[in-house]
């Protein structure tokens, strides 16, 4: 059965460095789908910036709504603006960084209802 969730119904994750919001995962009923909007700020002087992380049995699609941000990964830098779409291979270690002057805005996918391996530092 379809079923629209609201945003005011997403689930805050409490994720260090940014404000993620999951949407549709396992817990809402998903089977195999996981979606989060996710929100990194302008970054600080002095602040201490989130580590690389990994997804051991999944790919990531992350794309861009509003901002301009670079994501970093195993193979390299990949700057990122509005419109853009990276897919990260499982196991590939990555972070994503706003570089511009205002909030990224960040829809991100997982083919998974329950995501898991978030915080292991590879790179």
């Amino acid at each position: 059965m379809a079923q629209v969730i609201s945003q005011a119904n997403a689930r805050d994750l409490g994720l260090p460095g940014r404000k993620s919001l999951e949407i549709i995962s396992g817990g809402m009923g998903a089977q195999a789908a996981t979606l989060r909007l996710v929100e990194i700020p302008v970054a600080k002087p002095g602040e201490s910036l989130r580590g690389p992380h990994y997804h051991t049995n999944y790919e990531e699609c992350i794309y861009v709504l509003s901002g301009q941000g670079c994501t970093e990964t195993d193979t390299g830098k990949h700057p990122l603006i509005a419109g853009d779409t990276i897919l990260i291979p499982a196991g590939e270690a990555h972070v994503t960084r706003n570089t511009g002057v205002e909030s990224l805005m960040l829809l991100c996918f997982f083919p998974t209802a329950q995501v898991t391996n978030l915080e292991k530092d590879k790179m």
